[in-house]
Order: C-alpha cells, then structure tokens, then sequence
C-alpha cells in the first residue's frame, strides 16, 4: 500500500471508532465530523494529498527499499547528507501548508519512529527488549503510511524529586500490571497526547527517568485497542468560520490523558519492557533527538515566517513602518528566522555517520535551535500584541459584516491600505496567533516541545564542549 491520500486517512479513522471523550460525553458517529476535530482532520487530510501531487513526488516520496512504491519522505533512513536535506525539504513542504502551526503533522511521529527502528541495534541482546518487533513495526508504518501520535509523560501528581508511587495502590502512572502469553497488561494514564484519538495508532514509551521498572517500556497499538481512552482537554475551537477563527478552525490538534485500563499489549508490538537501564537510556543514546529536533527546528522556520508575515501585514495595513520602535520589533523576529535556518543548515552540513550508519544532523546544533525557539516564540506573540494594540481589541466577526452594521463598520474600521473587512480579517489572524486560547496554546507548546526549558539549558551546558576554550584561554595567561 503506497502513501495514501487524505480521504484514506478520515476514512481509516473514521471506522476505528476510538473511544474518544470531549467535554465529559464520548465522541458517537464519525469523528471527522464532530466540531472539535472536523478542521484538523480536515487539514491532516490536505497534508496526505499533497503527497499525491505528481509535481511534488521527489519531494513527499521516495521508494519503499522492500516494495519499490512510493512511501512517505518522512520514514526516510538518511545515509548522506544530501538524504537529510530531502527530509528537511519534505517537512517544510508539509509545514508551508499549515504554516507551521500543526505541531504533530505525521512527518513529526513518522520521524520518530524512524530514530528509534534506526538505532534498534542498541537493544540487541539486552533482556526484554524486542529489536526486531520495532523494524516490523516501523517497516509496516511505513508501508501502510499509517498516522501516529504518542506518550511518554507521567501524570503531575508530584513533581518532587522523590516522590514514588505508592506500589499497592491503583496506579496512576501508566504501568506492566501483569504479563502472559499474549502479551503486557497496562494499567494507568500518560499525559499529553497531542492528535489522540485522531490517529491509526499510538506509540506508548519512556524517555528517561523511569524509577520502577514497571514504569520503563515502550510499544505501539492501535488507537482503538480495548481499555484505552482518550479524553481530551476544552475544545480550542469556537467556531467554524475561517474569517472570525482563521487559525483555530483548520490546526487545533487537541491534547489528550491517555488513559489504559487494563489494556493487552501484543508481544508483538513491544519493544523492550522490565528494563529500567534501557527505559532510562534509549531515547538518549538512539537517534531520536538529533531526527526529532531536526524536523521540529525545520518546522518552526516555517512557522517564523509565517509570524514574520503577520506583523509585516499588521504594519502594512496601519502604516506604522516608519517608527523606530517597530522596525526593532519586527527585526526581533527577522534575527530569529535567519538563526534558526542557519542552525538546520549548520546541523546538516556538520552531520557525522552514527555507529549504525544513519547521517545524524548535528545534536549540539538543534539543542542550540531548541533553546533559541523556546524562548523567541513566546516572544513573538508579545510583538504581535505590541504591533497590534487596541486593534486587536476592535474586530468585529464575520456576521456583524453581513448585518446592518455593515456601512458603519466600513466607514470606522478602514485602514491606510484596506478596507475594513481586509483591515479585521489581517486583525483578527494576529489575534489568534497572540492573545486567544489556541495562541496561547501554540505557546505553551512551544515552550515545553521538547521538555522544561530549564532543563534543555542544562543539558545544552553539560553536552557542550567548553574545556578547548578553557584552554585557549590558559594559553593566553601562560605566555611570556
């Protein structure tokens, strides 16, 4: 089965009848029509047609190495450097058509399924773990193109540092209750799954910090597995008109607890369990970060541009150019955007072989475009805010223009170069990148995509290597 079209991909998941809960009731009939998730399947959709465009097909595609069809660029293995620019220009196709703003476009768990079945020989022979079940799964992704989402936080029950679980009671943390012959039992919750419940399958694992080795696994099941729940957080979106909700209508990719209720594993699908070395290490010592933050950092370049686009329209509209204090705003994000295309092109062009023989983009690189973006994004919202003032506050939705309103609204509400319909819609776009509840959202998001900034800052710390400038500057003190 070669890459498939958006109606493939309602289709599938409009028939697995997840169990899905929104606002305290379970989602009936086709999920693709329910108003929380009817835009952004909508505009997943659009993303696997692109796929199908024949002009676009050494972009989006490349042959399957075992079928010889045309399969998804994102579950491409780079060998060379010239692979990873493909890669690079298959996700910033993808995230020029949502302008950045869907977090959790296939490319992004496409790629992460790809690290981890690219780094599988770091299971070998160590006890239970299952490299050869994560090949199986990520050659059957690919050839199916099936959608993913994922999960690895725990719940915020306690965030101290030694806090554990109390073992005899009901768990919280999702964990192996029990195992047979047909494989793990999961009981438990996982926060945090972004596009849950719209998605072929979930893929369920530890990124480090696992205390109980009941808490270290990881696997891949599908979305409507028996026992697994997806209950989702408020609805982002208001409304279904692209004019009042331009953003929101078409990118809120919703947020889910995952919650397993006893849920039968496959031995088939785990790949490693009751491993707390390997459920701790894996997705360090694997190709997980470099992959990841290569397509999130490509993505985000996306994403700056189009913010670029949002303030330049917004001084363009008010004729606002010629005060100083805008050019700076707006030169915030300009030195932004060509820092972080400079690091993608930085981290291929200094890429290096890994021990298994994938052409990693350069890590220290993309942690350097990871803590630059954590902090520029929500920065970019304030100058939004900034730039905008009190026209964010006066805009208008769609129906007042088409009551009798209209002719005042055109009078008040003009601007230097639109009119006023143009004037709010321009408006009300920056007020969904800034100040509404999915804007914030984007924010939020962005800040933690890839753990606590803190935390990022740390790591960036003690990874990069200070001690030759340590040296130079010893040289120096010791001369003569």
């Amino acid at each position: 089965m070669p890459a498939i079209n958006g109606h493939e991909y309602i289709d599938r998941i409009n028939h697995l009848q997840t169990d899905v809960w929104v606002d305290g009731d379970p989602v009936t009939g086709k999920i693709s029509e329910h108003p929380a998730f009817k835009g952004i399947m909508k505009s997943q959709a659009a993303l696997y047609d692109l796929q199908q465009d024949e002009s676009l097909k050494d972009i989006m595609t490349y042959l399957s190495p075992s079928t010889e069809q045309k399969v998804g660029m994102s579950y491409l293995q780079p060998k060379t450097k010239d692979d990873l620019v493909k890669r690079r220009k298959m996700i910033q196709q993808w995230a020029g058509l949502t302008n950045g703003m869907m977090g959790r476009s296939p490319d992004y768990m496409n790629t992460v399924v790809m690290a981890l079945a690219s780094s599988a020989n770091y299971l070998k022979e160590k006890e239970n773990c299952f490299p050869e079940h994560l090949l199986s799964f990520y050659e059957y992704a690919r050839e199916h193109d099936i959608s993913m989402t994922h999960t690895f936080v725990n719940p915020q029950v306690n965030r101290g540092q030694f806090y554990f679980e109390d073992l005899d009671a009901e768990p919280i943390a999702a964990k192996v209750v029990d195992k047979n012959d047909k494989g793990l039992i999961v009981k438990g919750a996982r926060l945090l799954a972004t596009q849950g419940g719209i998605t072929d399958e979930i893929v369920v694992f530890s990124a480090g910090g696992a205390q109980d080795k009941a808490n270290g696994f990881a696997f891949a099941i599908p979305s409507n597995t028996k026992g697994l729940k997806f209950i989702c957080r408020e609805s982002f979106v208001v409304g279904d008109s692209t004019f009042n909700y331009p953003l929101s209508s078409r990118y809120e990719e919703m947020d889910t607890i995952v919650v397993f209720d006893d849920v039968l594993v496959p031995w088939e699908r785990v790949f490693y369990y009751d491993n707390i070395q390997v459920s701790n290490t894996f997705a360090r010592a694997s190709s997980f970060l470099p992959f990841t933050l290569h397509q999130a950092a490509s993505r985000q370049v996306i994403k700056t541009e189009f913010v670029l686009g949002v303030a330049q329209s917004i001084i363009n509209t008010i004729n606002i150019s010629e005060y100083q204090h805008v050019q700076e705003k707006v030169s915030e994000i300009i030195v932004a955007l060509e820092t972080m295309k400079a690091l993608v092109i930085k981290s291929e062009a200094e890429a290096e072989l890994d021990e298994w023989g994938l052409m990693r983009p350069d890590q220290k690189t993309l942690q350097v475009a990871s803590n630059v973006f954590t902090k520029v994004y929500a920065r970019f919202g304030e100058i939004i805010q900034q730039l905008g003032a009190s026209g964010l506050m006066s805009i208008p939705t769609e129906r007042a223009f088409q009551s009798s309103l209209r002719r005042d609204l055109d009078q008040y509400l003009q601007s230097k170069s639109d009119d006023a319909e143009s004037r709010v819609k321009i408006f009300r776009l920056a007020w969904e990148v800034a100040m509404s509840a999915f804007g914030t959202r984007e924010i939020q998001y962005e800040r933690f995509f890839f753990g606590d900034p803190i935390r990022l800052s740390s790591q960036l710390y003690f990874s990069y290597d200070k001690e030759p400038y340590v040296k130079r500057v010893k040289a120096l003190l010791e001369m003569d």
